[in-house]
C-alpha cells in the first residue's frame, strides 16, 4: 500500500453517563459543532424515556444492541459484473450503522405529532425496543437483501 495506516482515535466518554457509546451518539447527532445542544437534545430524549417507566441508559444500550446488523450486503466486482454478496458487520460498523438508523429514523418521523427532536428521538427508542419503527424497518430490508443474495456468498473475499 503506498499511504500511511490511519490511526483509529478513541471517543472521549460523555460528562452524565460516562459511557463512549452515548458520546459516539451524541456526536452523530449534533450539527454544524453545536455539541451543547445535541447533549442538550439526548439528554431531554433519555429524560422521556424515563418518565415512560424505562431505565434510560439500560433501553438506550439495549435499542442500539437490537437495530445493529447483523449480516449486509457489499458490492463486489467479478468477470465484469457487480454482486451484492453477503457479509458479516463487525463490531464498530455495527453500532455506528445503528446509531445512523435510529437518528434517521427519528429524523423522518412527522413535525405535525411531535414538537421537539428529543421526543421524535424518545419514540424511535422506544419503538425500537418493541421491535417496531423505521430502524428496524431498515435492520429488516438489510437482512432480506443478505439472505436473497446468499447464492453470491462464495464471492466472498
Amino acid at each position: 500500500m503506498r499511504h500511511k495506516k490511519v490511526v483509529k482515535r478513541e471517543t472521549n466518554t460523555d460528562p452524565v453517563y460516562n459511557s463512549k457509546l452515548v458520546a459516539k451518539f451524541i456526536n452523530n447527532i449534533m450539527i454544524a459543532g453545536k455539541k451543547t445542544a445535541a447533549q442538550k437534545t439526548f439528554y431531554n430524549a433519555l429524560v422521556i424515556l424515563e418518565s415512560k417507566g424505562q431505565v434510560p441508559l439500560e433501553a438506550f444500550e439495549k435499542a442500539i444492541q437490537t437495530v445493529g446488523p447483523r449480516v449486509e450486503v457489499k458490492a463486489r466486482r467479478v468477470g465484469g459484473a457487480n454482486y451484492q454478496v453477503p457479509a458479516e458487520v463487525r463490531g464498530e460498523r455495527k453500532t455506528s450503522l445503528a446509531i445512523r438508523w435510529i437518528i434517521d429514523a427519528a429524523k423522518a418521523r412527522p413535525s405535525a405529532q411531535f414538537h421537539t427532536f428529543a421526543e421524535k428521538l424518545a419514540a424511535e427508542l422506544l419503538d425500537v425496543l418493541q421491535n417496531q419503527g423505521a430502524a428496524i424497518k431498515k435492520r429488516d430490508t438489510v437482512l432480506r437483501m443478505a439472505e436473497a443474495n446468499k447464492a453470491f456468498a462464495h464471492f466472498r473475499w
